[in-house]
């Protein structure tokens, strides 16, 4: 069974994956752990993560486990290291979804699959989801369904920011939440993300642009919807070079501004 991590632990080979991967391996003996990192409490990188795993073809037996918990549901002092509820889903397909109502990390879901509440333990450990969290997977795996609970309230799933970037591939891609051509094919724009600004040639292909420049196209990034057709979202792509560079490394949720050149 593959089991995706996605989490902002640090780097794939830090200590908290290995931990989290152990205890997932002793609830779940034939999974195989694959594990992606997110930036520090990053829920916007790690929901969109979340649904091009769980939303794509793959393997029959998959389960996509997220771990993004900032803890920010509530400003004041926590008790016992009290955080998000944690929840399940299941794809179309089958694949489960397991992990926290947290920030953005639910967003890109919360159309395409019923979300429950998990009966897991919100508080007692700084680190849930190595402590409390395996143990309730092994249970869906194995068929128990007692630990799914009530579902989640559709006004308490956030939705998807429109026009921002997302997600930063490791070729310096910025992955963006824009859905629409801002201009013609081959029609050059002024790209303003953040407080950076460069011109991109609209595309219909990202390696359809010369070396050197920067193209804004359909990407890589897409899935299935459930009620039809497909979600395909706009990227950021400077061929030979990174884009990312370019525009000074935006975060996830920085805003994308495309306006169209004039003649």
């Amino acid at each position: 069974m593959l089991v995706h991590v996605v989490a902002d632990y640090g780097v794939a080979g830090d200590l908290a994956f290995a931990e989290v991967a152990q205890r997932l391996v002793a609830a779940i003996p034939a999974a195989t752990i694959v594990a992606t990192p997110v930036g520090p409490f990053d829920t916007l990188a790690a929901g969109f993560v979340v649904a091009q795993l769980a939303l794509n073809e793959g393997p029959a037996e998959r389960i996509v486990f997220h771990n993004v918990a900032p803890r920010r549901d509530e400003t004041d002092a926590r008790h016992a290291n009290e955080g998000e509820r944690f929840t399940s889903g299941e794809a179309p397909d089958g694949t489960l979804v397991i992990g926290p109502n947290s920030g953005l990390s639910l967003a890109f879901l919360r159309d395409e699959m019923p979300l429950s509440y998990l009966d897991v333990p919100t508080a007692g450990s700084q680190f849930r989801s190595r402590d409390f969290l395996p143990a309730a997977v092994g249970r869906l795996v194995g068929g128990d369904r007692g630990v799914v609970g009530e579902r989640v309230p559709s006004e308490l799933v956030p939705a998807v920011p429109g026009d921002v970037v997302a997600y930063t591939d490791g070729y310096g891609n910025l992955k963006t939440t824009c859905v629409q051509p801002p201009a013609d094919n081959g029609d050059r724009v002024l790209v303003r993300v953040g407080h950076a600004a460069t011109t991109a040639i609209v595309s219909d292909g990202t390696f359809s642009v010369a070396e050197g420049e920067l193209s804004l196209a359909p990407g890589s990034s897409g899935w299935p919807l459930v009620a039809g057709g497909e979600r395909r979202f706009l990227e950021l792509f400077l061929r030979g070079g990174s884009a990312a560079a370019r525009l000074g490394h935006p975060a996830p949720g920085t805003p994308v501004v495309v306006t169209r050149m004039q003649v």
